[in-house]
């Protein structure tokens, strides 16, 4: 399957799913550690993508949705955007409620 169809199926077939370095629980860097730590603050379940394990999805994820940095979250399919907005949304509540949309 090409990377872009994989990254594609990720997107589609999980609800909430966040490209970071590390994982939630060992995050390698502070942008994704910042991030991981909102989306737990929401008490869901969301999936994760570490780009430091899959070299292939780190070089094409930047062109996916044509953003080139990590973290990258997902909710229902769309770009919501790196770390800056998720923690925006969070402080303001709407990530709770974004998520809260379309958790299981």
């Amino acid at each position: 399957m090409e990377v872009l169809d994989r990254i594609k199926e990720q997107v589609e077939n999980n609800p909430v799913i966040v490209y970071m370095k590390g994982t939630p629980q060992m995050p390698m860097c502070g942008f994704s550690s910042r991030t991981a730590e909102a989306l737990k603050a929401c008490n869901r379940e969301f999936a994760y993508v570490n780009v430091i394990a899959d070299p292939e999805i780190f070089e094409n994820l930047p062109a996916f949705a044509d953003w080139p940095t990590f973290p990258q979250l997902y909710i229902k399919g769309e770009l919501v955007g790196g770390c800056d907005i998720t923690l925006e949304l969070s402080e303001s509540g709407e990530l709770k409620k974004m998520i809260d949309e379309v958790a299981n």
